[in-house]
């Protein structure tokens, strides 16, 4: 087989967790925040993007800060039975009060969600002033907390990787997967990917995220190395002269590709560490299994490639320490998926790899292509910068799922940018190049399956393809001849891939409940109609909470007949943003029809959100 490459804001403060006092716990502080009792955010915040790993594996500093600011308004919190806690007009006083006696010209500027008072300070002010004022405000014993508004920034909006701005295919807006998105959430920790093509050829970009693997090419011509198989899957080069290969194969002379290690560098490239580009599972181990060498590779190599890569055993190659969560193999061949193939790929994912293929670069059918026709593959077609089918990209009603491919005619910088060398036929030195391809395409997915199963180990490589085409989106361009669900959307993927495809009647509410601070509880309702009997022993509750430290809540589910059932527990531990998970529950005691009620309280002070929408699976 040949290779199938083608010429909001958040305030977010996570330092400090403090315990619990009368209902309301200690807010956590920032590092970009002045450090005082309590944190609370208004005024300009950038957008805040995924936080990155700096070298050596830590997270990333935040960005530095602008020095010392001046302060125009502070934030004061009264104790409950203060009078200026529940009146407007009595704040307003209290600020022009402790003003003069500061020196100052204090106003009250308005009420903020928590309760507290926004009070401007008339013009900007000191260190020094500022500090008077606030301690004129904490004299007083009617006064809980008084806080500079303090101006935030993102942790990490973009990785600082030098090449991160040729990687169009991760974040731009018209065509890209919109990766960033995902990697609020998660970043392919613990996750294995096996990336089954030409091997690896070192690169500083990739050493961190890659483990051993294994060079199962039998023939010693092809591998390149001196002899057959072994356990190193170093990547010699795959230069070819003309017709060396038999049948006029290839046609003129070719240099090496290096392929492999562009796939693995698009899935787990190392990101945050000043050099290079961002990979998309960046947390993710990359394993080369070397199957394609000089002329290509054969299917008995590959199929034992596919079955030692997933955890199963191969006579005469020791076991894998790293089976593959994710397999991907940029590759393919004409004619329809054969019995021995179909059979390797149905065993990996029977031991729960999901197995992620191209779809070809002849502009042709699919379903005449090998492994891209295979049962049990997520099947990967090519897009380019505009969000069209690429030229090349084959196509038809087999393809699962578009990621972009690229297209380099026009120019290098609509291609697919990624970690290579610059050797000609053996290794030279490390590099990096803009490649098109459906094997370009491919590792998207690869590395989107690894996102997934970082958020959610338990997902099966169904699930793992069902809510990849669930949260795509329409491709922007054209596509003529079939390019499945669509454009693959990664944070879409990351909101919705958590739990099992529903395949009941399902019943769903996506009108949003706002939640109360430290409040009451609040209700979302669904009104059940059309199934007869008691609902069922697993009935599924799907739920997607927008809310900063999830720990403050309380969710649970109230049947028609008004018991209720737990869902979710408060955790004074859990500082994560978000529930967006489904949960089973026996619900057989109760009758199904009737009004269903998602209950959710915050039952502590300092983090606000919503209920976005949920559902139940009859």
């Amino acid at each position: 087989m040949n290779r199938t490459s083608a010429p909001g804001s958040r305030c977010r403060a996570t330092l400090l967790k403090g315990s619990n006092v009368n209902g309301s716990r200690r807010f956590r502080i920032s590092l970009l925040a002045v450090t005082t009792t309590a944190l609370l955010c208004t005024g300009t915040l950038t957008s805040v993007a995924a936080p990155l790993p700096a070298p050596g594996g830590q997270e990333a500093t935040p960005a530095a800060a602008p020095g010392a600011q001046p302060v125009e308004r502070l934030i004061v919190g009264y104790k409950a039975k203060a009078a200026e806690a529940r009146s407007d007009d009595a704040a307003d006083k209290d600020a022009e009060a402790k003003g003069r006696k500061a020196g100052e010209s204090l106003g009250f500027d308005r009420r903020l969600g928590t309760g507290a008072a926004l009070v401007d300070l008339g013009a900007e002010l000191g260190t020094t002033d500022t500090e008077d004022v606030i301690a004129a405000f904490r004299a007083d014993p009617d006064v809980a907390y008084a806080v500079p508004d303090t101006r935030m920034y993102a942790t990490a909006v973009t990785p600082n990787d030098t090449e991160y701005n040729r990687q169009w295919d991760l974040f731009e807006a018209t065509a890209g997967m919109n990766v960033p998105g995902a990697w609020d959430k998660v970043t392919g920790t613990g996750v294995k990917v096996s990336v089954i093509d030409t091997g690896y050829v070192a690169h500083s970009d990739l050493a961190a995220n890659t483990v051993a693997g294994y060079d199962f090419i039998s023939d010693p011509f092809m591998a390149n190395d001196g002899g057959g198989r072994d356990s190193n899957a170093a990547d010699p080069g795959d230069w070819m002269k003309t017709g060396e290969c038999g049948n006029n194969y290839p046609a003129r002379d070719s240099s090496s590709s290096w392929h492999g290690t562009h796939v693995a560098g698009t899935i787990a490239a190392s990101t945050g560490n000043s050099k290079g580009i961002a990979g998309i599972a960046y947390n993710a181990t990359v394993q080369p299994v070397r199957v394609l060498g000089k002329c290509g590779g054969t299917t008995a190599d590959i199929i034992d490639g596919i079955t030692w890569a997933s955890g199963g055993t191969v006579s005469g190659v020791p076991s894998n320490a790293n089976p593959a969560d994710v397999i991907n193999m940029s590759l393919g061949g004409g004619g329809a998926c054969d019995a021995g193939t179909q059979s390797a790929i149905n065993g990996a994912v029977a031991r729960g790899t999901t197995v992620v293929v191209a779809a070809g670069n002849s502009n042709a059918n699919s379903a005449n292509f090998n492994p891209a026709s295979c049962n049990n593959v997520i099947n990967v077609a090519a897009s380019d910068r505009e969000g069209n089918r690429a030229s090349y990209s084959n196509y038809g009603t087999i393809i699962d799922i578009t990621a972009p491919g690229g297209e380099t005619a026009v120019s290098s910088a609509n291609g697919i940018w990624s970690t290579l060398n610059s050797g000609t036929a053996g290794p030279v030195s490390e590099n990096y190049k803009a490649y098109q391809g459906t094997s370009m395409a491919a590792p998207h997915i690869a590395g989107l399956a690894a996102l997934m199963m970082d958020n959610n180990p338990a997902m099966t490589p169904a699930q793992v393809e069902s809510a990849i085409k669930a949260n795509a989106r329409p491709l922007p361009g054209t596509c003529s001849g079939g390019c499945g669900a669509g454009l693959a959307n990664a944070a879409a993927t990351l909101g919705g891939g958590t739990s099992e495809p529903p395949t009941g009647t399902v019943f769903t509410n996506s009108s949003n409940v706002s939640i109360p601070d430290n409040g009451g509880a609040v209700t979302s309702s669904l009104a059940v109609t059309g199934i007869s009997g008691n609902a069922p022993t697993a009935l599924k509750v799907s739920v997607d909470i927008k809310h900063t430290y999830r720990g403050d809540l309380l969710v649970e589910l109230v049947a028609p007949n008004g018991s209720s059932a737990q869902l979710k527990g408060t955790s004074s531990s859990d500082s994560a943003d978000n529930v967006i998970t489904t949960y089973t529950v026996d619900a057989s005691g109760v009758a199904a029809t009737g009004t269903w009620k998602l209950r959710v309280t915050d039952i502590y002070s300092g983090d606000t959100g919503y209920i976005d929408s949920w559902g139940l699976t009859f």
